[in-house]
């Protein structure tokens, strides 16, 4: 789980999921032209670009909907990387071979930028991972990680939980061992290794 603080650029996000009609158009006005530029450059026409920056902000919208994406880089990079992303996977699909420009390149965002935005994606991933993984597991363990994950003292939450501090910090120690396995079998899958 990341401890980075969210970045400003969330209000995109938050935008994205309210409709809020004059920011989604400063999103279009903004960085538009730029994936249009890039999908132009590296085998694309105007129409491929059109349709990988809507799909691009579908992708990110539902990721915030309901997957609870949180920002810890600049929107552009981000926006840029997915859209990267499904335009490479498209040249793939229709059998051609690599990407002649690459983004920062041609738009000096940095690759600094674009390694935020890579790790923003993969912790949230590895954060929707973790819900799921907690969530299969039975009601004590969650409770127990749950609780643990605050701020309070193990010794009040053993109170909370009615059991003894060494009790506790055993079936603490049973629970999490079993959710960092269970993690770490489903990370190949989902491409997070």
């Amino acid at each position: 789980m990341s401890t980075q603080s969210i970045h400003a650029d969330q209000h995109y996000i938050e935008a994205l999921l309210q409709n809020e009609t004059q920011v989604v158009g400063e999103i279009y006005r903004r960085f538009a032209p730029k994936v249009k530029y890039y999908v132009l450059q590296n085998s694309g026409s105007a129409d491929d670009a059109a349709d990988i920056f809507q799909e691009s902000l579908v992708d990110i919208y539902n990721q915030a909907k309901y997957k609870d994406l949180r920002l810890t880089c600049p929107f552009e990079a981000f926006l840029l990387m997915v859209c990267k992303r499904k335009w490479l996977n498209e040249l793939k699909k229709r059998g051609r071979q690599g990407v002649t420009k690459d983004l920062d390149e041609q738009f000096n965002v940095g690759e600094d930028s674009f390694r935020d935005a890579e790790k923003t994606w993969a912790d949230n991933e590895k954060a929707r991972l973790f819900k799921t993984m907690l969530g299969q597991m039975g009601e004590r363990c969650q409770e127990i990680i749950r609780l643990s994950l605050t701020d309070k003292p193990q010794e009040e939450i053993a109170a909370k939980l009615g059991v003894t501090y060494g009790y506790l910090r055993k079936k603490k120690s049973e629970c999490m061992a079993s959710l960092i396995s269970a993690i770490k079998d489903n990370l190949s899958k989902w491409g997070l290794t």
